[in-house]
Parts: structure tokens; C-alpha cells; sequence
């Protein structure tokens, strides 16, 4: 038990959480494999094919987009799914978004609906759809993260923790007894007794008596949304509490658009 729960939490005995800058970069990505025109890899492989603008134009008006179909629905409005990733949804988002005035966008979001805005807060960040030559492909420097999505995140983190909703958190703070713990990312847990890597620490918190303080939660700068490991991924308490404040947020944006 201790051991899977040291993988999950990095445990650091009653001093203060040093305050990480934020000066790091999402790293080039390198070793990048050729796709066939107008395919898809997830962002789990940190790689995707763009459409030439051309095509999407066309596309557009023939309202079939036949690499969907091929890849993952017949449904026309249903998003691509990870295939690594099952609850990552990528959606197609026509311009004007924030990548782009002129031309289309994957929108990433944990919820299969499809967003009421190209700047909806349910959007983990978006990656370019098209580019103007062929072949090209988008890696991890393409991705944009989405400021809006990052708020929720810590808003649902620091609920969570709160309400006491993960398993894991709680029992890292039974492990720690006191002092500050770091809330990890699951995509790369740190090994036993080692401290995660700054990209991937969200936040931390202070333990006393074995309970999480969830008011002195401390948002990490130096996080990351998405590195070479992937988009954020959190523990099974936390996950399902993100996706009901996003769902949340996906409710009043629908009202508001109306």
C-alpha cells in the first residue's frame, strides 16, 4: 500500500512547497512519423496530420468529412475519440477560434459534447486542423492551452480535495501525517520518494493530523496542461469532480448562447 501511494503523491515532510517559476517550455518534439493525408494521431502520441485548407474548405460545403468517418463514427457531429485516452474527445471547430481567424481547429475537452464556442471553457486547449501545404503535421509546440480550462481545473482539484471525494489524496495525507503534499499528475508519477518533475505538478497542499487543508491549496505555475506524456490526467475522485464542473460550465454556456 505504501508504495502505490508514494507512486501517486509526492510526500514532503512539513516545509513549504517551493515555489516553482514558470519559465519552462513545451519541448520540440522530435522523432515524428509521416501520417497519411487527412489522418489522425491522438494527442496521446503527441502528433497530428493537418488538412490543407483546400480540403477542408471543400469539406466544409459537402458537410462530410470523410477521415472522420473513417477513423471513428458515421456520425457526422460525434468527435474523434482517443484510442489511448478513451475519456479525451477531439472536436472539429470551424474559424474563427484561437488559434486561428482563417482556419479550423481541434478543440481537446474530457467532454464528448460538442462545445457552444470555439473558446468554451470545456476545451483543454486546441491543435491546428489544417495547415496551407500538404503533409505537414502538428506536434506538441502546435498545442495552445486554454487559460479558462486551467481555472476550472484547480477550482475542481481544490473542491475535491475539500469534499474529500479521491481515495488516494486522502490516503497520502494518512501517510504524511503533516507537512505539504503534492498533488501529481497521473500521467507520469514520480517514483518512490522522488519529487515530480515541475510540468507535472498541480498544485500543493498542507497535511495536518492526517487531514488535507484544502484552503492552503497552492497552484503550481510551472504546471503543465499538456507535455510529451500527454494531457492532464488525474486520479478517479478527482477526474469525475473535474468532468462535473465541466459539464457545470457546459450548462451555463448553453444557456448563455441561447
Amino acid at each position: 500500500m505504501a508504495l502505490r501511494l508514494a507512486k501517486h503523491v509526492s510526500l514532503i515532510p512539513r516545509s513549504p512547497p517551493a515555489r516553482v517559476g514558470s519559465s519552462i517550455y513545451l519541448s520540440p518534439q522530435a522523432g515524428r512519423i509521416k501520417l497519411p493525408s487527412r489522418g489522425l494521431r491522438p494527442i496521446s502520441s503527441l502528433q497530428i496530420s493537418r488538412m490543407p485548407v483546400g480540403f477542408f474548405r471543400k469539406s466544409t460545403l459537402g458537410t462530410k468529412f470523410k477521415w472522420r468517418q473513417r477513423c471513428y463514427s458515421s456520425d457526422e457531429s460525434a468527435p474523434m475519440v482517443d484510442p489511448n485516452r478513451p475519456d479525451l474527445f477531439y472536436h472539429l471547430l470551424a474559424p474563427p477560434t484561437p488559434m486561428s481567424s482563417s482556419l479550423p481547429a481541434f478543440g481537446l475537452s474530457f467532454i464528448s459534447k460538442p462545445p457552444y464556442s470555439a473558446d468554451s471553457s470545456v476545451i483543454i486547449g486546441w491543435l491546428p486542423a489544417a495547415s496551407e501545404g500538404e503533409g505537414q503535421e502538428a506536434g506538441l509546440n502546435d498545442f495552445k492551452e486554454n487559460p479558462k480550462f486551467r481555472k476550472i481545473l484547480h477550482e475542481a482539484i481544490q473542491s475535491g480535495l475539500r469534499e474529500d471525494v479521491d481515495d488516494i489524496q486522502r490516503n497520502g495525507a494518512l501517510q504524511l501525517q503533516s507537512g505539504w503534499m503534492h498533488i501529481n499528475d497521473e500521467r507520469n508519477i514520480p517514483a518512490l520518494n522522488r519529487v515530480g518533475d515541475p510540468d507535472d505538478i498541480i498544485a500543493s497542499v498542507l497535511v495536518e493530523d492526517s487531514k488535507i487543508l484544502a484552503e492552503t491549496y497552492q497552484a503550481m505555475p510551472a504546471y503543465r496542461i499538456c507535455t510529451v506524456d500527454g494531457v492532464t490526467q488525474l486520479t478517479e475522485g478527482l477526474a469525475k469532480k473535474l468532468k462535473e464542473l465541466l459539464e457545470q460550465a457546459m450548462s451555463e454556456e448553453q444557456v448563455l448562447s441561447r
